[in-house]
């Protein structure tokens, strides 16, 4: 049976958009000040590779969980509204995060570095491919031509909840690359106390915190008594 969380999503949106800001602005930090800047053309190949890093943490994480909170953040809006946004939204993350892993293959090609042999650039390829997967089958099921009603209501939890694993997947891959980015640049002699270095341990656990949050704020009540249309909580079988 479903079993209430007996926690409303509101303050957990509101903590996920201060998270999201903090995030965004220590990735900022680290790649602008720490790192040298963003580039997608340069001498100096780190620039390139310090564009994966920025559109993979903006781009597709925080679009990503503002689209998937979209429902809870703005409960009254109208059902078509809302869902054009979650689904431009997740659109414009998944274009992103494209080009942040093309960024990444351009800086492995262009500095004599193979591709894909870690787990991170393995996970990382299966959530960009599986984040498009499941934005069809939400296009197609949901918006256009747009399934039957009985079908509809029986594919959204379904589509709900992969869509939270996906999002999970996401949050993994990217603790994988802070933590694989850390430890290529310790081995080269970055302190492992320095400013640097704990500032890209903080934003990883900001990022933890992040996820931990839209995921709550995804399975708990809107403020409203009624749910919006098409976006229940998803029910905690017990």
């Amino acid at each position: 049976m479903a079993v209430a969380l007996g926690v409303k999503a509101t303050p957990f949106t509101y903590a996920a958009h201060a998270l999201a800001a903090a995030a965004a602005a220590m990735v900022l930090v680290w790649c602008i000040h720490f790192r040298g800047g963003l580039a997608f053309e340069a001498a100096n190949k780190n620039l390139i590779f310090n564009v994966h890093p920025v559109l993979m943490l903006i781009g597709f994480i925080i679009l990503g969980s503002e689209a998937i909170m979209v429902y809870k953040v703005f409960p009254g809006l109208n059902h078509d509204t809302a869902k054009l946004t979650h689904l431009i939204l997740h659109a414009i993350a998944i274009v992103l995060g494209a080009v942040g892993i093309y960024c990444a293959f351009k800086f492995h090609n262009d500095s004599g570095i193979a591709n894909l042999y870690s787990l991170h650039s393995w996970l990382g390829i299966g959530a960009i491919s599986l984040y498009g997967i499941q934005w069809i089958f939400g296009f197609v099921t949901f918006f256009f031509p747009g399934a039957a009603p009985d079908v509809r209501r029986g594919a959204l939890p379904w589509h709900a909840l992969f869509g939270l694993f996906v999002y999970v997947l996401t949050l993994a891959t990217a603790e994988l690359g802070f933590l694989e980015k850390m430890t290529f640049l310790q081995s080269s002699g970055l302190d492992k106390y320095g400013p640097e270095a704990l500032l890209v341990n903080f934003t990883a656990l900001v990022v933890v915190l992040l996820g931990a949050a839209v995921v709550v704020a995804a399975v708990a009540p809107a403020a409203t008594v009624e749910e919006p249309e098409g976006y229940a909580p998803i029910p905690v079988i017990g």
